[in-house]
């Protein structure tokens, strides 16, 4: 019986987990953690009985409490809860599906506690890559990516060699406004924005996916999951979201991943790596396949993605000042605070403004998100 503790239950990622879960019938749940949703907390809680819960709010966790005081489970708050969760004694991995850099944290504390790392929160390494790749070499533990790109990468990977690895290939869908320019997206509303082509997301990944800046996150988290240089990843749109990612050796051959988009893959994948299940779902037909397309990105319209490679490539601290400005500003953006085009706008704004930490702490890192945030505050 494989044991897992889960950090965001309640979201999509840890959802689709716990469905996983209910399917095989092999997993047992000793942790979980949510933000807000104590009611789907309660039922996750109800039906997988974990031990340990945690709430971000003690307020909603004291009303938790009362609402399961017939079960024998305790529950946490705060980031001294989610560090609970992570750590906790019996779990072997730690799903770590929470969004935003509060997950560097627990993602630390579980690697020194020796668990393996199910990784779909980029944000910990995009912003603490250099603290957590060498921490999960000391501590002996693997970091399995979840993200159905670094999925790919990591399938692809398997039976080559590693060192004779020459370029990845890491594709997206160009989002709801593939081949637009920018004087089209000036009137971008919020729902526009949430209407994804393909992937059923969260609200912030979806904007993230339109502007492209995620797909600029996911080139920095590929450079620390498989330890090569941001100029050997290449984004390559495929819209049909058939071929996930692909990987090209040093003889030519290329690798791909290819799938139906459904992010119970990769989840599954990581769960019982290095095993393959029997996972229901639709499957390829490609009978019924016309064609599968690529295309160049177009990082004069999406240049939050050109903003990413820049600071991937310098490094340091600006991959933090990338992702917290593009974090803020989405946040405004969904609460219809500032226009759709002004999002890599800000995160422009921010990283011109910011000078370089080479090697940043935790502290430093979470000290330069508070200067990013104080940054737009002031000026938007």
């Amino acid at each position: 019986m494989k044991k897992i503790a889960v950090l965001g239950s309640t979201g999509s990622i840890g959802t689709q987990t716990l469905e996983i879960v209910r399917t095989n019938g092999d997993i047992q749940v000793t942790a979980l953690a949510a933000g807000r949703n104590i009611t789907l907390l309660e039922e996750q809680i109800r039906e997988f009985r974990p031990g340990l819960a945690a709430v971000w709010e003690e307020e909603r966790a004291a009303e938790l409490r009362g609402r399961v005081r017939d079960l024998d489970v305790r529950i946490v708050s705060g980031m001294d809860g989610l560090l609970a969760v992570a750590a906790e004694t019996d779990s072997e991995i730690l799903v770590t599906a929470i969004v935003g850099m509060i997950g560097i944290l627990p993602t630390i504390e579980a690697i020194k506690a020796g668990k393996d790392i199910a990784l779909a929160n980029k944000e910990t390494l995009v912003t603490a890559g250099h603290i957590i790749i060498p921490l999960a070499e000391e501590y002996h533990v693997s970091i399995l990516p979840v993200d159905s790109e670094h999925s790919a990468i990591f399938q692809s990977l398997q039976g080559g060699q590693r060192k004779a690895l020459h370029k990845i290939l890491l594709t997206a869908s160009g989002g709801p406004f593939r081949g637009k320019k920018r004087e089209e997206l000036e009137n971008i509303q919020v729902e526009d924005a949430l209407k994804h082509p393909n992937w059923s997301m969260g609200r912030k990944i979806t904007i993230d996916s339109s502007t492209m800046v995620n797909k600029g996150l996911e080139v920095i988290e590929a450079k620390w999951l498989f330890g090569v240089k941001v100029d050997q990843i290449q984004v390559v749109v495929q819209p049909q979201s058939i071929i996930h990612s692909m990987v090209e050796y040093e003889d030519g051959a290329v690798i791909a991943q290819l799938g139906t988009p459904d992010m119970k893959l990769p989840i599954q994948y990581a769960l019982y790596y290095p095993e393959r299940r029997y996972l229901p779902g639709e499957r390829l037909d490609f009978a019924a396949l016309t064609e599968i397309t690529f295309e160049k990105p177009d990082m004069d319209t999406f240049y939050g993605l050109k903003l990413a490679y820049d600071a991937g490539r310098k490094g340091g601290s600006l991959p933090t000042v990338l992702n917290a400005a593009n974090e803020r500003a989405v946040a405004m953006f969904l609460d219809r605070k500032i226009r759709y085009l002004q999002i890599p706008e800000i995160i422009q704004a921010c990283m011109e403004e910011h000078r370089n930490i080479e090697s940043p702490t935790v502290e430093e890192i979470l000290k330069t998100e508070q200067e990013t945030y104080e940054f737009i505050k002031k000026r938007w």
